[in-house]
Formats: structure tokens, sequence, C-alpha cells
């Protein structure tokens, strides 16, 4: 994930962080069946160790993300999952902050939720045969640039002194976005094919 660590943000921007955080987590969670817990931990799992392997890059970092991966598979429980995943990231490896876990679960959590919406919507509107293909690319790289715009405003609002690391933040993550594109959407093209049930949507 793009984590910022501890000692970066604004007080009140980790604060607003974890006020936000705890509305979306209450809610996502108040629309998820027991049945799709398994589902959200092996999607937390998977967004968990994908993220250990990170460049550092001052206060935060590049790596593979999935949060367009966790939209597609979870659909409303993709937030828990990316929270979950920041949660134990924080504490077992103090990869971004403890106070930051808010911002950093709502910087992730919140593009997983619209690239969810981005694969529904490309689904159920669209009758081209390549529309899962198209749907997971969108959705994965999507994604990925609005993690990265979300902890850009982040720091942003913190202070200008910030710009130069923004800079360097957004150019870094242009191949992850080119290639949590291509990833996402040929997973979704994969599973469409082989295991539809994965999916959160499924159109006939």
């Amino acid at each position: 994930m793009v984590h910022i660590a501890d000692g970066i943000l604004a007080p009140e921007i980790w604060i607003l962080g974890f006020i936000l955080t705890g509305f979306l987590l209450a809610y996502t969670l108040s629309k998820i069946k027991t049945e799709e817990i398994p589902k959200i931990s092996l999607v937390a799992s998977a967004v968990f160790v994908a993220s250990l392997l990170h460049i550092p890059i001052g206060p935060s970092s590049v790596h593979l993300i999935f949060a367009g991966l966790a939209g597609i598979l979870l659909g409303l429980g993709a937030f828990p999952a990316v929270f979950l995943a920041v949660l134990l990231q924080a504490f077992l490896f103090q990869h971004g902050g403890v106070t930051t876990i808010g911002i950093n679960s709502l910087t992730m959590g919140l593009p997983a939720l619209i690239s969810y919406g981005i694969f529904t919507v490309v689904i159920k509107k669209t009758s081209w045969k390549q529309r899962y293909v198209l749907g997971g690319s969108l959705a994965g790289g999507t994604a990925i640039f609005l993690a990265v715009l979300f902890t850009s405003i982040a720091l942003m609002l913190t202070g200008a002194e910030l710009i130069g690391l923004i800079v360097i933040l957004v150019a870094a993550h242009i191949p992850v976005i080119v290639i949590e594109t291509i990833l996402v959407g040929g997973i979704a093209g994969f599973l469409k094919r082989v295991k539809p049930e994965m999916l959160v949507v499924v159109k006939k």
C-alpha cells in the first residue's frame, strides 16, 4: 500500500483519517454476510503479502497494492480487507505507522470501493466479450491512481514542504499503475472463465 509513516501528517489529518475509516468500516461490516468472512480473510492476506516487498520512498513506499483486485473480488468487503492488511502491516512489520492506520486504510480502502463500482458498471452496462478484462483493468489501474491521489492530498494538506515528495511518489507509482492494470485485468478474465463465482459481479 501507499503507506504514510508516523510523524509526517498534521494531527488533524490523521485524526480525520481514523474518523472516516471508522465510519466506512462500520458501514461495510454491516453489509457483510457471515459466509463472506473466509473470502475477505483470504484477500486481506493477499493484499498483506503483496505489500511486504516494497521500496521505501521517504515516508511512503512503492509496491504492489491489489486494491482493485480486492474490489472486484469482495465488493464492499474490500474495505475491511484493506483495513485488516494495514493493521497487521503496521503492528507486525512497522510498515506505515500506528497513528496513520486510519488515513492509510482510507487512502487504499476507498479506491478499492470505487474500483468495485467501476467493475460493476462495466460488467452490467456493456456486452463486449472481453468486458471482464476491461473492467478488471480499469479497476486495477484506477485503484492505484486514486490511492496515490488521496495520499498526495493528505500530504499536501499537511504542508507545502512535502510537494517534492509528492512528485516522487507519483512518478514512482506510474509503473505500479501499469502493472496492476494488466494483472487485475488478466485475473478478472481468467476467473470469469474458470471460477466466475469468485467475482463480485457475474453477468450471464
